[in-house]
This record gives C-alpha cells, sequence and structure tokens, in this order.
C-alpha cells in the first residue's frame, strides 16, 4: 500500500462475539476519521473455555480474513486472544497488531494507591496470568489477584445485562474482590464494560474501574501517528461488521450498544480461512 493508500485503509478489530464492539465504539469515539472492519467470531464464543491452540488457529483465521479488507492494522479486542495469540499472530502477519491486555495493565498500574490491584476476566485469561504477569513486570510491588467470571460473558451475549441475575452473578463472582484491599479492577473481558454500570454500583465509588477498551483505543491512535498512517478524513470513518453465525442477533445487540445505527452484518464462513 502507498502512503495514502495507508492512511485511508480500514482498522481490523476482531473478538470472539459482541464484546469487541466497546473497543469498536471507543476507536470510533476517539479516532473518528478511521473506517473499522469488525469481526465477530458469534459461532464459536466463548474464547474463554477453549484451549491455547484453537485459540491462536482462530485468530489467525481471522487475521487472514480481515486481510482481505486490505486492513492496516489489528486490534485484537478480546482479553483472552491478546492473552494467548498475540505473540503468535505477531509473528506470522507483517502489519502492526496490539492487544488489549497491556494498555489495560498500563493504566491500573498508574491509577493504584495502596498497589493492590484485581483483575476480572475469563477462565483462560486468568489461568494464563497475563494481567499478573504485565502488571508485576510494569511495579513489582503491586500485589495482583485475579477473579475469573465465566457466567458474565454468555449472559451478556444472551442479552441478560439489565436482568436482575446479573446482580446475583456479580455478587457470586465479586464478593472477595469487593471485600479485599484492592483499590482498582481491571474489566480484563472486552463483555464486561457492558455490564459496567452493575459492577461500579456493586463494588463501589472507592474502586477505581478500568476499561481497557479506552486505553487501547488511545494506543492504536499513538501507534498510527508514528507510523504515519492516521486517516486525515474529518468525516465519520465507515464501520462493516462481519461475523460466524447468527447475524441478525449480533445486529440487533450491536445497535444497542454502538452509538450510530448499523445497518448491515454479514455472515463468513471463517473456517476457510
Amino acid at each position: 500500500m502507498s502512503i495514502d493508500e495507508k492512511e485511508t485503509a480500514p482498522i481490523g478489530v476482531f473478538d470472539s462475539g459482541v464484546g469487541g464492539l466497546t473497543v469498536v465504539r471507543e476507536i470510533a469515539r476517539q479516532l473518528p476519521g478511521e473506517n473499522i472492519v469488525y469481526f465477530g467470531d458469534t459461532a464459536r464464543v466463548p474464547y474463554g473455555s477453549k484451549s491455547k491452540d484453537n485459540i491462536i488457529r482462530f485468530s489467525k483465521q481471522i487475521i487472514r480474513f480481515l486481510q482481505t479488507k486490505n486492513v492496516k492494522a489489528i486490534v485484537i479486542a478480546c482479553n483472552t486472544a491478546s492473552a494467548l495469540a498475540l505473540d503468535d499472530v505477531r509473528d506470522t502477519f507483517d502489519l502492526p497488531i496490539i492487544g488489549v491486555v497491556v494498555p489495560g495493565a498500563r493504566a491500573a498500574v498508574e491509577a493504584t494507591i495502596n498497589h493492590h490491584v484485581g483483575v476480572v476476566g475469563t477462565d483462560a485469561t486468568v489461568r494464563s496470568k497475563v494481567y499478573t504477569t504485565n502488571i508485576t513486570d510494569m511495579n513489582p510491588e503491586i500485589s495482583v489477584v485475579e477473579k475469573a467470571c465465566p457466567l458474565f460473558v454468555p449472559l451478556v451475549e444472551e442479552g441478560f445485562k439489565d436482568h436482575p441475575v446479573i446482580e446475583e452473578i456479580i455478587d457470586y463472582y465479586l464478593r472477595p474482590l469487593r471485600e479485599s484491599e484492592i483499590d482498582t479492577m481491571i474489566l480484563g473481558c472486552t463483555h464486561y464494560p457492558l455490564i459496567r454500570s452493575k459492577i461500579r454500583e456493586y463494588m463501589g465509588e472507592e474502586i477505581q474501574i478500568v476499561n481497557p477498551a479506552y486505553e487501547t483505543a488511545m494506543d492504536l491512535k499513538k501507534i498510527l501517528k508514528r507510523l504515519h498512517m492516521e486517516n486525515p478524513q474529518s468525516e465519520q470513518g465507515y464501520c462493516e461488521f462481519y461475523v460466524s453465525d447468527a447475524a441478525d442477533k449480533f445486529k440487533q445487540f450491536a445497535n444497542s450498544v454502538m452509538p450510530y445505527d448499523i445497518s448491515s452484518t454479514k455472515v463468513i464462513n471463517i473456517e476457510e480461512f
């Protein structure tokens, strides 16, 4: 691609399902001129219970698909894939690829006052200890406690984010964190910001809640500027949405999350890639 083509080329964003829309929403807010192509792997959600090998395979398939859209950079808008596949895909593909873990970890390190940080995420993300590793690499004095909350993703995906059952599940998972010494908590799954208000209400105002989606959008902005790949257009960029299954259900949910109307979502046979 020429310099001009790189500037106007879209950013590829992918997630296991709808959670990555929280990252798309932040990119659209912070980099309004950028075009975005999103892929949600709705046929294989959730990733949190899958093996590392499968998550790496899924991620490579999705990136190969996004390359057919001539993307200039990739954002892995999934904590599980960021934790388990980022290094492999960076070794495989010759384009800028960022995940959501490092930006979120950095924000927590900067936010904590008492050096006690909590992380909530999927089983796979918590098992990987990727947040603990990144946080303690940045500041060895910080103590990290990670908690898997596997039911959050399917409840959000099924549209239960405003159902009373969410409050019961939040209490079940987060009571140990609320009773701990943490003063900062990372929402270590891109689905979780969709229930952020309920988590905030439960944890209390004294706990800093870190949303890696915002931090990732800001990191992307810096990378595009450094590589001279910012889109100079002044109008709002376009967004294209693709999924591996259930396009109508995805579109309905996406329209409840995104700040503008999503007119169409296309199904892709991702196994072909």
